[in-house]
């Protein structure tokens, strides 16, 4: 069958790409040791300490999110350190046995995969450690899998409570653009972001933003390392600065979305997706009314910005639903993960949004919904409807 139209893509990652920055990417490759190139990256790098609010580093890798987290693992840990990881989804557990492959000994907390962190277990944990042999305390900003948005700042203060100097290590890959996260501010050590959520890039590039703290590990790790090497990448030189050819077109492109970011104005970046997000939460909450769907998350207040987990009923897969939505009426949504495989439908929210594409991507999945025969509210996108035009800026 001939499908007319574009896609509207609601994964959580990889977004949707402006034509700005598709704009700005698109061009012949150059020289990456020429001027040109090198102004180019060394201003990007004083951009991203900026926005990322860091006194110390900002390192680049020609990786996904995955990479980001193994330069941390080496850089600020040597094998036999123990780490504490709270575990309340896939990514948090993904990222506990890639340590462990590391060498790392790995204390994990299991926790729900319906709520955030709680910040007190963190702090229960390492009030208990009076030899300091936890390193670094392991947190994701929001997981992907279930749409939790942890509390960054209160997992900081439960730390200083119990007077531990352990690191405060967050995967913002799903947070960074979207939410608030002064790492410096809240006392974070290492903030591990990604190209393809909220910064609206192609995958391909995995970032790493450092504090003094967590860069000064880096020199006393004995962990085997090269390519991941911060201390390697302060080298003057362009070429090591990227550890070998640099991604030029990435670079351009994350240069150019920064500007576009801060244009529009952070304060207002983030208003934008806590708007979008409601709007969708307005319209999951209609459509949860018979008692079939529910959110994944319990607590309303730990519903993520960047993306909406809804649970399917009992004995239904929810691929069906993600299936026809995508197949039907091309809104393509993420599938399930981990524990939650065959359990929920992901909608995500991040990026370059606006009204119009939130609300037809909710039609879509509406119609999914009753596609699929699933008990539903109806009314779920007028709700969304009605939000959007009730909170219209004056």
């Amino acid at each position: 069958m001939v499908k007319r139209g574009r896609e509207f893509l609601h994964t959580p990652g990889p977004t949707n790409i402006p034509d700005r920055l598709l704009n700005a990417m698109h061009r012949p490759a150059i020289d990456f040791a020429s001027p040109e190139f090198v102004e180019v990256a060394l201003r990007l790098f004083e951009d991203l300490k900026r926005v990322f609010q860091t006194d110390s580093e900002v390192f680049l890798y020609t990786s996904s999110g995955h990479g980001g987290w193994e330069g941390t693992f080496v850089n600020c840990f040597s094998p036999g350190d123990a780490v504490l990881l709270p575990e309340v989804g896939r990514f948090g557990r993904v990222w506990g046995d890639m340590a462990e492959r590391l060498g790392l000994e790995v204390i994990r907390v299991p926790g729900s995969w319906r709520h955030p962190i709680d910040p007190a277990v963190i702090e229960d944990c390492l009030t208990r450690d009076k030899a300091h042999r936890i390193k670094g305390v392991l947190a994701v900003h929001v997981e992907t899998a279930t749409g939790a948005h942890s509390d960054m700042k209160a997992i900081r203060a439960a730390m200083d409570a119990a007077g531990h100097p352990a690191l405060l290590i967050c995967d913002a890959i799903a947070s960074f653009g979207c939410v608030p996260l002064p790492m410096r501010d809240w006392g974070v050590d290492v903030v591990i972001a990604a190209s393809q959520k909220g910064l609206m890039l192609p995958p391909g590039l995995g970032i790493c933003a450092v504090s003094e703290k967590a860069l000064a590990a880096s020199f006393e790790s004995r962990s085997q390392m090269e390519y991941f090497s911060w201390p390697q990448r302060l080298k003057t030189e362009s070429y090591s600065r990227f550890c070998g050819t640099a991604p030029e077109h990435l670079v351009f492109g994350l240069a150019e979305s920064l500007n576009m970011l801060e244009e529009e104005g952070w304060p207002q970046v983030f208003a934008r997706h806590h708007r979008l997000a409601d709007a969708v939460r307005k319209a999951v909450e209609v459509w949860c009314q018979p008692g079939a769907l529910e959110f994944n998350i319990l607590p309303p207040e730990a519903r993520a910005d960047s993306l909406t987990v809804v649970r399917t009923p009992e004995g239904m897969n929810s691929e069906t639903v993600r299936n026809t939505a995508r197949e039907t009426f091309r809104v393509a949504m993420g599938g399930s993960l981990g524990d939650l495989t065959g359990r929920v439908f992901r909608i995500g929210h991040m990026g370059d949004l606006n009204e119009p594409m939130i609300i037809g991507a909710l039609g879509g999945v509406e119609a999914a919904l009753q596609v699929c025969q699933v008990p539903i509210g109806k009314g779920g996108v007028s709700a969304a409807v009605d939000y959007l035009a009730s909170t219209v800026a004056t």
